[in-house]
């Protein structure tokens, strides 16, 4: 498979000599010469002083030696390899050697250095940059300065359409987001510029990252990681698709082996024949503990004692010749991804602490009870189920950068639309909570969003979403969790925030314990994706939206499609999200409309199809409009601007587009503050590149 080198070395801003530093270093990565002719002098061996040069490299920066121009210069020790091995091992530490004679001035009087008339830096949207201005800009700013570089081979660059600015600069025009994310910046405060070199053997990108506020951002090893995958998933798409379909069906041979060793051993421990006295220990042990619990019967809900018991059985199973063979062989396609952005793969896990064969633990469970009830026959576990475990998932922005824009996509508010949703039944529990849709929740819905007859009154809202929360309403309790949190109609308290989400997650699980319904379902998946009242975990958040999508609804189509498209929770499937979004779609959610019109653009999960996208795109627009009406909510007022600044399922239409971004913005949408503000600028500097707006 492809790889791709990422390396992310940063300059700690502040001092004269780190200003003059960073100045330059925009300035290099700017106006360097990408490409270098290669004519057939170059192809002579390398010379006495680049061996030198290369040698003391190696030996001051060992991690030098894992870039693919030291590769090619160990199998041809070339003119032209050397050349390129040296070039890009200076680019790379740059920060460390800058003022380092012999390595600056080999750089800048290498052989047939041209020098190009415009300078080739970028950043999102379609904005020219002043080179002088934002060099000085970087000069001078006082916090950390991330300089990544993302290296490809020549081969791999021109099969992936990665050998051109143009491409790279789409994609990371998508994935800013969520190398904010990496870096701990917040997405508004992220500021970053790329420029793409196209070496001849392995064309890179540099970039230039940091937060407008200089005391935040840093970067962990994890974040390093997170940010290489998140690479590779943009760039080798394809290539990961056809491996994941052939992972998938290693697990699922694994799955299979483990269902037919486990039926076979529990077969032999009834007639007394089995050999393995030590998962026969187990397994009896742990049915007996089993038969106390309480609840569920699935590893999720199971106690502590209880989970390290069937961990320590499926370790024991693993030890099964046909097991083994099959993990061992499901581990190397796990490998072949992990290697594509991974200089040091990871020691390999217990079979019992990878994430993806927890089903296996719950055959274990469901088979301990069925020998406890004397059934000895076995009956799978459904691909459908999913496990509910404590494991806490890594945090993931939901918000997306939209491709070639600087649109940022914000999934939609999770209050109540009540026209929106199906409320044929009020579930009311005598038992101190329930979920009704009172007339005092609805009038304090209306005095939060506001109506067209009702001027919003977020005081008013919070007075009559606490008194109904009081009474056991759900609904509000969660109302109440939000404007704690946003500070709505009260001071911003988190604690008190996390309080009330906590009651009403609660309180959701309780009604949902009495009467089953899609929509406490959706209502509990939501929390667990968004670590409301809880901690995030989206391998839970997937089993409840499932349980609701199964029903055919539609937000939890939608919501579900989410977490299959970024592969939280569950295997990433862009064909599953595509079928979700499309599901959701087809009844009527505008949210949904939009991510399938994407995906038809685009060809993610299915098939490029203009005609479609444009279609889809066209009822987003139309179904946000109806939306807005009901609810004046500040990200789908956004959203309209953005769609009716960029002409995307409508007509474009500047001035209407301001009117939404005001909406917003008097709302405290910083996105619509930013696309405002750049649209008045526009108009009063027709002729003038418009600042970069912090």
């Amino acid at each position: 498979m492809p790889r791709l080198i990422l390396k992310c070395p940063y300059l700690k801003g502040g001092s004269d000599k780190t200003s003059a530093h960073l100045e330059n270093l925009v300035n290099y990565i700017a106006t360097r010469d990408g490409v270098e002719k290669i004519n057939i002098e170059n192809r002579n061996f390398s010379s006495t002083k680049q061996g030198e040069l290369i040698l003391q490299l190696v030996k001051e920066f060992p991690n030098t030696k894992n870039l693919f121009e030291y590769e090619d210069y160990i199998k041809n020790p070339s003119l032209e390899n050397a050349s390129e091995f040296i070039s890009i091992a200076i680019e790379e530490n740059f920060d460390k050697i800058g003022k380092r004679k012999n390595y600056v001035d080999y750089i800048a009087n290498r052989l047939r250095v041209e020098k190009m008339g415009k300078h080739g830096l970028f950043t999102g949207g379609d904005e020219s940059l002043v080179l002088s201005r934002i060099a000085e800009e970087v000069a001078n700013h006082e916090g950390n300065v991330w300089t990544p570089i993302i290296s490809l081979r020549r081969e791999d660059a021109a099969g992936l359409g990665y050998d051109n600015a143009e491409s790279w600069h789409n994609m990371l025009s998508y994935y800013a987001i969520d190398i904010a994310e990496s870096l701990k910046i917040k997405p508004e405060n992220f500021q970053w510029y790329a420029a793409f070199h196209n070496e001849g053997h392995h064309p890179h990108i540099h970039m230039i990252c940091y937060s407008t506020d200089p005391k935040k951002g840093y970067l962990t090893k994890k974040g390093i990681e997170k940010m290489k995958s998140g690479f590779v998933k943009n760039i080798f798409g394809q290539e990961l698709k056809e491996i994941y379909i052939e992972q998938s069906k290693r697990r699922d041979e694994l799955k299979e082996e483990s269902r037919e060793v486990l039926l076979q051993l529990i077969s032999e421990m009834k007639n007394d024949t089995y050999r393995n006295s030590n998962v026969e220990e187990l397994f009896i042990g742990f049915a007996e503990r089993l038969k106390f619990s309480k609840g569920k019967k699935q590893y999720g809900y199971l106690q502590p004692k209880l989970k390290a018991m069937v961990d320590e059985i499926v370790d024991e199973l693993a030890k099964e010749e046909r097991i083994s063979k099959a993990y061992e062989l499901w581990y190397e396609m796990r490998n072949e991804v992990l290697h594509s952005y991974m200089d040091n793969l990871p020691e390999p896990l217990p079979l019992s602490q990878q994430k993806e064969f927890k089903s296996i633990k719950n055959m274990i469970i469901k088979e301990a009870d069925n020998f406890n009830k004397g059934i000895f026959s076995f009956e799978e576990i459904a691909n459908g189920d999913i496990d509910m475990t404590d494991e806490i998932v890594d945090k993931a922005i939901d918000n997306r950068a939209e491709k070639n824009t600087e649109f940022i996509e914000v999934e939609g508010s999770n209050l109540d639309l009540i026209n929106e949703i199906e409320v044929s039944d009020d579930i009311d529990i005598a038992e101190d909570v329930y979920i009704k849709w009172s007339d005092d929740y609805k009038r304090a819905c209306e005095f939060l969003f506001g109506t067209d007859d009702i001027v919003q009154d977020f005081e008013e809202a919070f007075c009559l979403f606490r008194s109904e929360a009081e009474k056991g309403n759900a609904l509000a309790m969660f109302n109440m969790g939000r404007m704690f949190a946003d500070g709505l109609g009260i001071e911003i308290d988190i604690e008190e925030s996390y309080k009330w989400y906590e009651k009403a997650l609660n309180a959701f699980h309780k009604v949902e314990s009495r009467k089953p319904w899609k929509y406490t379902e959706y209502r509990i998946g939501k929390m667990y994706s968004q670590g409301l009242g809880t901690e995030e975990d989206y391998e839970k958040a997937a089993y409840w939206l499932t349980l609701s999508a199964k029903e055919r609804y539609k937000f939890a189509e939608y919501s579900l499609g989410g977490l299959y498209y970024r592969g939280q929770g569950v295997e990433q499937s862009y064909e599953s999200a595509f079928d979700l979004y499309l599901k959701s779609a087809k009844q009527g959610f505008p949210y949904a409309d939009f991510e399938a019109a994407k995906m038809y653009r685009d060809g993610i999960g299915t098939d490029r199809n203009k005609e479609e996208s444009d279609k889809y795109f066209y009822s987003a627009f139309i179904g946000f409009k109806r939306l807005e009406k009901q609810s004046h909510d500040d990200k789908i007022q956004y959203r309209l601007g953005w769609m009716l600044q960029n002409g995307i399922g409508t007509e474009k239409d500047i001035g209407e587009a301001k009117q939404y971004y005001e909406k917003s913005a008097k709302l405290g949408n910083t996105f619509a503050c930013y696309s405002l503000a750049k649209l008045i600028l526009a108009e009063e500097n027709p002729e003038h590149e418009l600042p970069v707006i912090r």
